[in-house]
């Protein structure tokens, strides 16, 4: 494992952190958590010293889980990262009131990174009207939590204006090769290193998409390298390879996963990747965007949808329509999927959006949810929606009942 140190306070943080905001679930759609545990201490004993949480992740129970995770020694071993609900804050009394219903949650007496969560700009010019700034001296000064930052999903306009409003220790932003102008962007990382703040990276590979279902086409691309890479690796390592970041969070859920993350992890040096190499991941972004329909990164910020829509399952699905070279396929999972077969029994289809515009509101990409929904269904569903249900249910019933 290679370590990192956060210029404002000299932590020497893994380059890889665990996000748990993606956990492995049960079938009932509980967090399965002997195999999450096993996979969170697995990552710490081979080098793994930040781990990510959040209030709302997993409906409200990551943060529970991550605290019986990290029992036996492990809450030692580790700087815990967590985040206030900015958004259901309606007072200052309501930031202590969150933060040490955290500290439960967690089973300890203090929070090492503290972030003020998924910041937007009129959602951080209300929070710090609320005296956002007085509730993080404080709870500095009294020792609940020991650094102060935030996570960002605004436009690039508001980024710079928020890294000057407080004295903050480090910020958590989205980025990744399709992502170098998007929200805080390139521009964002370097001006908050210029300020010495660590920067704690999300969404390297956009909620999964740059590592699976890789299509042919971008295949052919990473192919052409004479170095071999898995596509995660490619995109992991160009995060890495900018010096100004400090911390990538992945969100690992497959054992196979964590160890070709923590094998990557332990090379992946700044500015190690040649010219050759540049080129070539800007080649994937290319065609990456002529491929790709949604822009969605799996975040979850738009749901529960009021109607029962899976939202980012829904455009998961369509852009692996436009990702691959199968779209019986496709349509197959999708019915598969959203029918509720595999999960609750309840269906999910973009179809049952009534374009009530709730998620507009939340989604950090400000994505027009309800047109691309529309779209979802003229391509996903359509009149053989019904038979591609039935066949899932024959094929996934029959095979429950053989085991």
């Amino acid at each position: 494992m290679l370590y990192r140190k956060n210029p404002k306070n000299g932590d020497e943080l893994s380059i890889l952190g665990f996000g748990c905001m993606r956990l492995p679930m049960k079938k009932d759609g509980t967090i399965d958590e002997e195999r999450a545990t096993n996979q969170v201490r697995y990552a710490i004993n081979h080098g793994v010293n930040y781990v990510d949480t959040a209030w709302p992740y997993h409906m409200e129970q990551s943060e529970p889980f991550l605290g019986h995770a990290l029992a036996d020694g492990y809450r030692d071993k580790v700087k815990i990262a967590t985040k206030l609900p900015s958004w259901m804050v309606k007072s200052r009394e309501d930031m202590d009131l969150f933060l040490n219903s955290q500290l439960k949650k967690l089973n300890t007496d203090h929070i090492d990174y503290y972030l003020i969560h998924a910041l937007v700009g009129a959602l951080w010019d209300n929070i710090e009207k609320l005296n956002v700034a007085d509730f993080l001296d404080v709870a500095k000064a009294d020792g609940r939590i020991i650094n102060a930052g935030f996570s960002f999903h605004g436009a690039g306009k508001d980024f710079n204006r928020i890294v000057d409003a407080y004295d903050w220790d480090f910020c958590q932003i989205q980025y990744n090769f399709l992502d170098g102008k998007n929200q805080a962007g390139t521009k964002g990382l370097e001006y908050a290193a210029s300020k010495g703040l660590g920067v704690i990276i999300m969404e390297p590979l956009r909620g999964g998409a740059l590592a699976s279902h890789v299509p042919p086409a971008v295949k052919e691309i990473w192919d052409e390298s004479l170095t071999k890479r898995t596509a995660a690796e490619w995109a992991l390592r160009w995060v890495w390879n900018h010096p100004e970041v400090t911390v990538v969070l992945s969100g690992m859920n497959e054992e196979k996963h964590i160890e070709e993350n923590l094998e990557v992890a332990a090379k992946a040096y700044p500015n190690s990747l040649t010219e050759d190499e540049l080129r070539l991941v800007e080649k994937v972004e290319q065609k990456y965007r002529r491929l790709m329909k949604a822009g969605c990164t799996g975040c979850r910020y738009c749901m529960p949808c009021p109607e029962g829509v899976n939202i980012p399952s829904c455009f998961e699905n369509y852009n692996n329509l436009y990702m691959s070279n199968n779209a019986d396929e496709v349509k197959f999972f999708y019915a598969l999927q959203l029918s509720g077969i595999l999960s609750s029994g309840k269906t999910e289809f973009a179809s049952q959006c009534v374009q009530c515009g709730k998620c507009l509101e939340k989604c950090p990409q400000h994505l027009e949810i309800p047109s691309i929904l529309k779209s979802v269904v003229e391509e996903l569903e359509g009149p053989d929606l019904d038979k591609r249900v039935a066949a899932a249910k024959q094929i996934f019933l029959q095979k429950e009942k053989v085991e």
